[in-house]
């Protein structure tokens, strides 16, 4: 199973992902990040499993690329209450539905690959200019 978010402007489904934290890990951020957009608590797997690249809008109007590293989460709990909660929409999909719903086709090919990885429930990025 795998964890999608919404996008906060065009409410399109994704992973959650983020800038890198100063301090810690990619893994690390990429569970950080989990946790603020979706509430997930788990243990999050050191080594990426792909990455992605996209474009961005940057508050200012102008597009960043984007490389996404993606590192799986085994998630034990989703939290109650959680920072983003009232700005994202959450649902658990199994990958290949997942797959079919994200608009990236990096993303979209990872996702088609994690149904034949291991037992992880979720896919976390970190996102670096």
């Amino acid at each position: 199973m795998v964890m999608l978010v919404t996008t906060r402007g065009r409410k399109r489904w994704m992973i959650p992902k983020g800038w890198p934290i100063r301090g810690l890990d990619p893994h690390d951020s990429a569970a950080r990040e989990a946790f603020e957009e979706a509430g997930l608590v788990g243990e999050v797997h050191p080594e990426a499993i792909g990455s992605f690249e996209y474009s961005k809008k940057i508050g200012d109007g102008r597009e960043v690329q984007c490389v996404v590293e993606v590192f799986p989460l085994h998630v034990d709990h989703q939290k109650d209450r959680w920072l983003e909660q009232g700005e994202r929409e959450t649902k658990w999909f199994n990958s290949r539905k997942a797959a079919s719903l994200v608009s990236d086709i990096g993303l979209r090919q990872i996702l088609d690959r994690f149904d034949a990885r291991s037992g992880a429930t979720d896919q976390l990025p970190r996102t670096s200019p």
